[in-house]
This record gives structure tokens, C-alpha cells and sequence, in this order.
């Protein structure tokens, strides 16, 4: 069966659960031809072909970024919040501004629980050795800032992305020693207690004080 005929399949799909698996049969290919269809079904009202969708796209990988940069959705949040999950998975670097900009910025709370979390997440092999630390530093910054965010469930993401981010053991001890500090303060007075419990998680997985 083509790929062509994969996606004909999910454009004759007349129904959620017939979109459902032509999506995740699609998916499963693999192939970067099938990355604009995956893309539309971002916007669907369909969850669940979503999911099939984002997980698609980050099996393509890297491939699929331009497409996905070109048709960022402005106006459909749900889409936008899929395709952030997708940057996130992939974690190229070309969607460091875009992942930086939803994290502290974007008005829907999925958007923005999906770029903290995807900002920990980067592949930094894809960037110069000279660019890595200050790019690192851009995200601190603003995991900082996005663990005050109102929504509880942003606030526990931006604590997953800085956990990421740490366990990249920076040279630079300042680096560290403000997620630590930030780790620590949330542990005791972050409002929500999931939120206390995942950086006293955080704390112990990277075997703080002996972290180094």
C-alpha cells in the first residue's frame, strides 16, 4: 500500500473512529510525505487522531519542522497546542523562539504547559558547541518566570523542563544553583501540592546535594 494511499484513506474518513486509525495507519509509516496531512489533522476536533498525529510527526522528526514552523496556527488553539507537543517531542532547536514565546506568553494553559516542558527538552546536538549556553540560559529564564504562571499545571511542567535542563550539568555553577534554589523554594511554598511533590521528585532524581 503507497502512502498516497494512506492518505487518501484518512481524506475519506467519515467518522472519528475511521479518521482515528487512517491516522494512526499513516503515522505508522513514517514517512515525510504524510507530513502536510498530519499537520491538517492537528486542527480537527478529533483528540485522539491528534495524538496519532504529534506522534507521527516526532517519528519523522527534524523533517517535519519547516512544515510545522509555515503552518503555526494563530487562530486554532487546540492545533497550536498540538503543534507545540510536537516541537517538543522533536526538540529541534529551530523551535527554541517559537517554544520560549508560548511557554511565558500564549493565552491557552496547554500551549503553555507544552513549551515549558519541550523547552527541557532540546536536542543540543543540533547547535554549535558556542551557541548551547546561552541558549540554555534564554530557557532558564523563562522556566523561571513560567513556574509563577496562575495555572497549576504549567507550573509543574515548567518544574519537568527545568529537571531537563539540569541534567545537562552545566558548567556554569550559577546555572545550577538558581534551579536549585527555584527547586527548593517550590517544594515549600508552591500553592499546589503536585507541584511541591514533583521538585522534591526533581531534587531527589538528581540526587540533590550531591549534584554536581
Amino acid at each position: 500500500m503507497t502512502i498516497q494511499k494512506y492518505i487518501e484513506a484518512v481524506e475519506k474518513a467519515d467518522s472519528a473512529d475511521l479518521l482515528l486509525e487512517a491516522t494512526e495507519a499513516l503515522a505508522e509509516q513514517k514517512d515525510p510525505a504524510a507530513i502536510p496531512t498530519l499537520i491538517e489533522i492537528l486542527g480537527y476536533n478529533n483528540p485522539g487522531a491528534a495524538v496519532a498525529a504529534v506522534d507521527g510527526l516526532i517519528d519523522i522528526g527534524e523533517a517535519a519542522v519547516p512544515d510545522l514552523l509555515d503552518n503555526l496556527d494563530d487562530y486554532n488553539y487546540g492545533a497550536r497546542a498540538w503543534t507545540i507537543r510536537a516541537f517538543a517531542g522533536i526538540g529541534d532547536p529551530r523551535a527554541l523562539d517559537l517554544l520560549l514565546k508560548a511557554a511565558s506568553t500564549d493565552f491557552s494553559l496547554s500551549v503553555r504547559r507544552a513549551a515549558a516542558r519541550g523547552l527541557g527538552f532540546i536536542n543540543w546536538s543540533k547547535l554549535p558547541l558556542e551557541d548551547i549556553l546561552p541558549a540554555q540560559k534564554r530557557i532558564l529564564e523563562t522556566l523561571l518566570l513560567v513556574c509563577e504562571d496562575g495555572e497549576w499545571v504549567v507550573r509543574y511542567a515548567a518544574v519537568v523542563g527545568l529537571q531537563a535542563l539540569l541534567e545537562e550539568k552545566s558548567e556554569d555553577s550559577e546555572f545550577v544553583k538558581q534551579i536549585l534554589e527555584k527547586f527548593q523554594f517550590i517544594s515549600k511554598k508552591d500553592p499546589e501540592i503536585a507541584v511541591r511533590g514533583r521538585a522534591l521528585m526533581a531534587l531527589a532524581k538528581i540526587n540533590y546535594p550531591n549534584f554536581v
